[in-house]
């Protein structure tokens, strides 16, 4: 093995090989060529002496040697981004967290934890993005995030398959619920029966992939009427508020409904569960990411809080 020559470019790519979790994607964010990226990589795996990543028909995962190299790689890139920080008179990253979350996540759960931290600890410095909770699990193998919010819907399974095992904890587990529009039929009452949803027309997620018909009440026995799709949970609750249909909305969002819109419990057949997990690599925790997880943890029982159930 030989890393004398091994370029910060390498290392670089093969985090975005990682975290995008295929050789195209990875080179569309950095925007380099395909070819480029594939060059870097076969050198890197020169250098090492072993296949760093393992090549699939969905994308590419790091091998055994390839979480070594890349957890290596993600100190150095670190202290290098941190004296690039420095010399350009900046704060640096101590004390700095690298938090990723799932689209609704950033509504409620986010928020409320942020504002109590600025309280709690006004010199940490959180700093993330949002994003699908496969790209975040990847981000976290990749070493660019410390820690994920993810979301978690029957079945429940670990987020991923590789090792070692994330270490992830539920923050909340509650029932999935319905968002009506305030002037419709359903609305007029503290809760919606099941069986009153057959014939609606609904809001939905992509039609692509896992998100095929998000949105939509889970096991009705008729093809859904799908009026709008969106990904963006704020569009369709605004779909919703002007009457377009309905969406399914965790329990948390009720707080950022707009108005003309009701957020009801629905009652009758199994309740569909949701979950939303906080996910880390298997090491212990810095000080600043410990207190970040405890403000999450105090967030979601706050966002969490039960409501009455329906009679």
């Amino acid at each position: 093995m030989d890393f004398t020559d091994v370029s910060l470019t390498a290392l670089r790519v093969l985090r975005a090989v990682a975290e995008r979790g295929t050789f195209t994607a990875a080179a569309a964010s950095l925007g380099y060529t395909q070819s480029a990226v594939s060059r870097q990589i076969a050198a890197l795996e020169r250098a090492a002496g072993a296949e760093l990543l393992e090549r699939r028909r969905d994308g590419v995962r790091l091998t055994a040697a390839g979480r070594v190299v890349m957890r290596r790689a993600t100190v150095v890139l670190d202290e290098i981004d941190a004296t690039a920080r420095e010399l350009s008179g900046l704060p640096g990253q101590a004390g700095t967290v690298r938090l990723g979350w799932f689209p609704s996540a950033g509504a409620v759960l986010l928020p409320r934890a942020l504002t109590a931290l600025r309280r709690t600890d006004p010199g940490l410095r959180v700093v993330g993005r949002e994003g699908s909770t496969p790209a975040l699990v990847r981000a976290l193998r990749a070493g660019s995030l410390d820690l994920a919010l993810l979301a978690s819907a029957p079945p429940f399974r670990p987020p991923d398959a590789e090792s070692p095992p994330l270490v992830v904890r539920t923050l909340t587990e509650r029932a999935l619920c319905l968002a009506v529009p305030a002037g419709h039929p359903l609305a007029r009452g503290d809760f919606v029966d099941v069986a009153d949803l057959r014939g609606q027309r609904w809001i939905a997620g992509s039609s692509a992939g896992e998100d095929q018909l998000m949105g939509v009440w889970p096991g009705l026995d008729e093809r859904p009427e799908i009026a709008h799709t969106a990904r963006d949970w704020l569009a369709k609750l605004h779909l919703v508020a002007a009457g377009c249909g309905l969406t399914t909305v965790p329990p948390a969002l009720a707080a950022a409904a707009p108005p003309g819109v009701r957020v009801l419990p629905v009652r009758g057949g199994p309740q569909e569960q949701r979950r939303v997990l906080l996910a880390r690599l298997p090491h212990p925790p810095t000080d600043p990411v410990t207190r970040v997880a405890a403000a999450l943890r105090a967030a979601a029982l706050d966002a969490d809080a039960p409501t009455p159930p329906p009679p």
